[in-house]
């Protein structure tokens, strides 16, 4: 059985939007602003590696689209291979290589996605998408990338749910010029 593992870059005061500059927000790229170490590239470069899939929402999926084929290297080359689901009702067709669009209920569309890849499935961005899978309870995993800076507006990561989410802190590290890597985990799960 497949593991959702979301993973984001997020800045001290919970903002997650646009961290690589490309959205047009007015603090666009603000975590390249700061270094994370080479430790900070290889906890990224893992995870991507350790992934089966990558599971998006369709406006994450649409910047992946338009910027990771043209790439090269083993990162570009893990992303453009690997399957990708893309979680939307309005997309019409998904032309990036390996591509599915799920159309369905989330919910529904993400927990057969669960019995169907087996090891992880990778979301990044997509904070709609992830708001959704954490009021679910389909999070098994979250990676987070806190960067030391308060951008004061922005799309958050975490939205209202209407349960308490408990969480276990699995892994920490400080990384690069003060990254803290936080890796959590569902409350009871391993």
């Amino acid at each position: 059985m497949g593991r959702i593992v979301v993973t984001e870059f997020v800045s001290l005061d919970g903002v997650m939007e646009d961290p690589g500059g490309v959205e047009g927000f007015k603090h666009g790229g603000w975590s390249f602003a700061i270094n994370r170490g080479e430790e900070g590239d290889k906890f990224k470069l893992d995870e991507t590696f350790e992934a089966e899939a990558l599971l998006l929402g369709r406006t994450t999926y649409e910047g992946f689209a338009a910027a990771w084929p043209s790439r090269e290297g083993e990162f570009a080359d893990k992303f453009n291979s690997m399957p990708k689901y893309v979680v939307s009702s309005k997309l019409k067709k998904a032309d990036w290589n390996n591509s599915t669009i799920l159309k369905g209920d989330v919910v529904d569309e993400v927990s057969k996605l669960k019995q169907k890849v087996p090891g992880d499935i990778l979301v990044s961005g997509s904070a709609k998408l992830v708001q959704t899978l954490i009021a679910n309870d389909l999070v098994d995993q979250l990676n987070l990338m806190v960067f030391p800076v308060i951008l004061g507006s922005g799309k958050r990561l975490f939205g209202e749910t209407k349960d308490l989410k408990t969480l276990q802190l699995a892994e920490s590290k400080t990384v690069g010029d003060g990254v803290a890597i936080l890796v959590y985990k569902p409350a009871g799960k391993n």
